[in-house]
Parts: structure tokens; C-alpha cells; sequence
């Protein structure tokens, strides 16, 4: 009966949720592979310009991180309130996020700068110089494209609660197009060094933003954002989109530095595992997006739900789209698995490596399409229902037990070299898809309310 009831009364048929997951996935996808393409254009530069944009990149990663969490916060509450057919509270909401997000990415902006010399010698460690002045000129240039990262996200994030996410994707699609034209340009036609690289990253990222902006301001939409350059900050809905953004933003940077733990680590294996470590990091990133994308989508749909106060349809969209999930990685790591000798041809690495990023490629895509679900898609249903505490507190237990102290335990004393640090990741996820159906079956995350 409760099946038939689902039936007529579905917030989302399966072309809504197509029209939602498809462009989101396409637009991850196009984003890691101009990525990829980027890596092999800055190599034609030189090694130290490939290490320096690197390492800022790994910056930009984490403050993407960031905005795409505080974006998050801002999709739920807009999205709950739309569910419960409040278009005002949800306009008001879509309105704080970006301006708060323009806000404190203005901020940031301003301490990367401030802070350039403690990035550049502490944090990036003991380099040479020639890679601390590539990193110099990279980090000068694409910071200013901060506060445009941080608005796109938000306003990409509006779009796709409303259920456009073909926009943001057309967008992006355009984006990266003129973004590889014009590295191609600069480096291989006016032979530019960094700045190459920089430059047409800057420009796209100031472009996304603007067009996306001036396309939100179109008042026939059901949400918009206003036309008033006189803005007064409604501190109680910002704390709303907090109680969402902080503790997914904490998980996120916390990730990061667990990142860069494991990979000082890692260092101490040799060249081989390092040059192992990173093609299997980028390898391993096509196998795993299409869950990253759709968990994005599902920010929408149970947003929705729980905003109309059907947790029924809650539960029937989460086993849904985990189905969905499921299926998409067993297509993506198997079509990555059969291209993995090519691609591994293409890196040209040495016998040593090749060896070992076959063996990390091959164990990963098994844990993704076995576990990775449960330990990441799972946890999108409790954020988007207000339950955001509950993955911040497991995601970084998990990171300091599992992720960092295992991968050192497994490594050294199980002498498993760099391959236990991906057995300790394997490990995370089981434990976090233990706790996780647990979280899920005991329906404690039904209990919550962000709005």
C-alpha cells in the first residue's frame, strides 16, 4: 500500500532524476579531465613549473572543498524550504549564501595573500627555488579568482535545487573548453612559462561566475537572486546554512590534512611509490565520480523530501539513487579496469610503478563498487535531512584512526609498504559503511530539523 502511495505522489519521477544526475556527472567528468589535461600541458613547461601548480593546486582543492560544503548548507536549506512550498524563505536563503559566500571568500582571499610567504616556506615544505617561484607566480594570479570560485559554487548549488543542473554543466562545458584553448595558446603558441597555465584559469573561473550570477538574476525563476548591491546579512538564516556547511566544511579540510599526513609518508617509499601513489590517485578519481556527482543531485531530492515532511519518500529516493550509484560504478571501474593498460602506457611509467598502480587500481575499484556507496552516499541523506554532526564526527575519527594511523602501522610494521596506505582508505570506508547503515536503520537521522 505504501508502495502504490509512493507511486502517485513522487516529488521526483525517474526523467526528473536523470535530467538532475546526468549533467552533474558530466560536468564532474569534464572537470577531472581538463584537469588531466591541464597536468600534461604544464609539463611541457618543466618539472618545477608541474610541481609548483601542484602543490597551489592542492590549496585551491581545499577551498573548493570548502565552498562546495558552505554551498551545500545553502542547497538544503533552500531546498527544505521549498519542499515545504515556503518560495520566499528559499529565495531569502539562496540570497544569504551567496552573499555570505562572496563574503568570506573576499576574506580568504585576502589571508592566502597575507599568508603567501608561511604557504610558500611551511606548508609546502622543503622545496627548490625554482619550484617556490612557479608556485609564487601560479598562486599570485589564480587567487584572485577566489571570491569567483566560491559564487559560482554557490549559485551552480541554487540552480541545481531548483533541479537545473544542465545549466551549471553547459557552463562548465564552455568553461573548460576556452580554459584548455587558452593554455594551448599561451604555452605551445606564445611559449609562456606559469603563467600560461594561470592566466586561462583565472579568466574561466571570473567568466563561470559572472555568467552564472547574471543568469540567477532572472526574477521568472522560481528561485533568484535579487538585483540590490544594498544587502543586509539575516544572521539566523546564515546560521541555518552554517549548521549544514560547517561541520561537512570541517570534514572536508580535515580530509585534506589527512591527505598530506599520508603523503609525507608516502614520500619515504621512493619514486616509484610516490609517481604509484599520484597516477593511481588520478586514475582512481574517474572510478568514483559518477558517485560523487549523483550524491550532489541527492542533496536536492532529500532536501526536498524532508522539507515537505515525507521522510517515506525519503527513504524510497535514498535506496533508489544508492541502486543507481551501484550500478554507475560497476560501469565506470569496469570501463576504467579495461582501459587501465592504455592509460598506464600513456604515463610511461617504470616497471616498479606500473606494477603497483595496477595492483592499487584493481583492489580500489573492487572497495568502490563493494563498499563506497555506503561510506559516501549514505551520509549525503543525513546532511541533507539536518543530521550533519553525525559524518563530521565519523569522517574524522575514521581519518585519525584509520586513514593516518593504520596507514602507518600497515606500512612500516606489516611491512606493506605504500600499498598498506590505500589498505587503511579501504579499511575507513568498511568502518564508515558500518556506522553509517547502522546511523540509517535506527532512523535517528528522521529526528533532525534544519529548518
Amino acid at each position: 500500500m505504501e508502495q502504490k502511495s509512493l507511486a502517485t505522489k513522487k516529488l521526483f519521477t525517474n526523467q526528473d532524476l536523470f535530467k538532475l544526475f546526468l549533467p552533474v556527472i558530466i560536468e564532474q567528468f569534464l572537470e577531472y579531465l581538463v584537469g588531466l589535461v591541464d597536468s600534461i600541458m604544464v609539463a611541457h613547461v618543466g618539472e618545477s613549473a608541474v610541481s609548483g601548480v601542484s602543490l597551489v593546486d592542492f590549496v585551491m582543492a581545499l577551498l573548493i572543498s570548502i565552498f562546495a560544503a558552505l554551498s551545500t548548507g545553502g542547497a538544503v536549506i533552500a531546498g527544505q524550504y521549498m519542499g515545504k512550498k515556503q518560495m520566499e524563505e528559499s529565495r531569502e536563503a539562496a540570497n544569504q549564501l551567496v552573499w555570505f559566500s562572496g563574503a568570506i571568500s573576499v576574506i580568504i582571499m585576502v589571508i592566502i595573500y597575507l599568508g603567501k610567504p608561511l604557504i610558500l616556506n611551511g606548508l609546502f615544505g622543503q622545496i627548490t627555488d625554482e619550484v617556490r617561484r612557479d608556485a609564487n607566480i601560479y598562486l599570485m594570479i589564480t587567487a584572485v579568482s577566489i571570491p569567483f570560485l566560491a559564487l559560482y559554487n554557490a549559485v551552480a548549488a541554487i540552480f541545481r535545487t531548483m533541479g537545473n543542473s544542465k545549466l551549471p554543466m553547459k557552463i562548465m562545458l564552455a568553461m573548460n573548453i576556452a580554459h584548455a584553448v587558452g593554455n594551448a595558446i599561451l604555452i605551445y603558441g606564445f611559449h609562456f612559462g606559469v603563467e600560461g597555465v594561470a592566466i586561462p584559469t583565472l579568466i574561466s573561473r571570473i567568466a563561470a561566475a559572472v555568467i552564472i550570477i547574471t543568469l540567477a538574476l532572472n526574477q521568472k525563476q522560481s528561485i533568484y537572486i535579487k538585483k540590490n548591491l544594498k544587502h543586509k546579512f539575516n544572521w539566523s538564516m546564515i546560521k541555518r546554512i552554517l549548521s549544514i556547511g560547517v561541520p561537512y566544511g570541517l570534514e572536508n579540510g580535515l580530509f585534506y590534512l589527512g591527505r598530506i599526513i599520508v603523503l609525507s609518508l608516502v614520500a619515504t617509499f621512493g619514486t616509484a611509490a610516490i609517481a604509484a601513489n599520484a597516477v593511481s590517485g588520478t586514475i582512481n578519481m574517474f572510478a568514483v565520480m559518477p558517485g560523487m556527482a549523483i550524491g550532489l543531485g541527492l542533496t536536492v531530492v532529500i532536501a526536498r523530501c524532508v522539507g515537505a515532511g515525507d521522510y517515506e519518500q525519503a527513504k524510497y529516493y535514498t535506496k533508489k539513487v544508492m541502486g543507481i550509484v551501484y550500478v554507475a560504478h560497476v560501469l565506470s571501474c569496469a570501463l576504467l579496469l579495461a582501459l587501465l593498460p592504455v592509460i598506464l602506457h600513456v604515463y610511461g611509467l617504470s616497471e616498479a610503478a606500473t606494477s603497483l598502480t595496477t595492483k592499487i587500481v584493481w583492489y580500489h575499484a573492487a572497495f568502490t563498487v563493494a563498499i563506497w556507496p555506503l561510506a559516501y552516499t549514505l551520509p549525503v541523506t543525513f546532511r541533507a535531512s539536518g543530521d550533519a554532526k553525525l559524518p563530521m564526527t565519523v569522517g574524522i575519527m575514521t581519518m585519525f584512526f584509520c586513514r593516518i594511523a593504520l596507514a602507518y602501522v600497515l606500512s612500516i610494521y606489516f611491512n606493506m609498504g605504500m600499498f598498506g596506505t590505500w589498505v587503511a582508505m579501504f579499511i575507513d570506508w568498511i568502518v564508515k559503511a558500518i556506522i553509517f547503515v547502522y546511523r540509517y536503520i535506527s532512523e535517528k537521522w528522521t529526528k533532525f530539523r534544519a529548518i
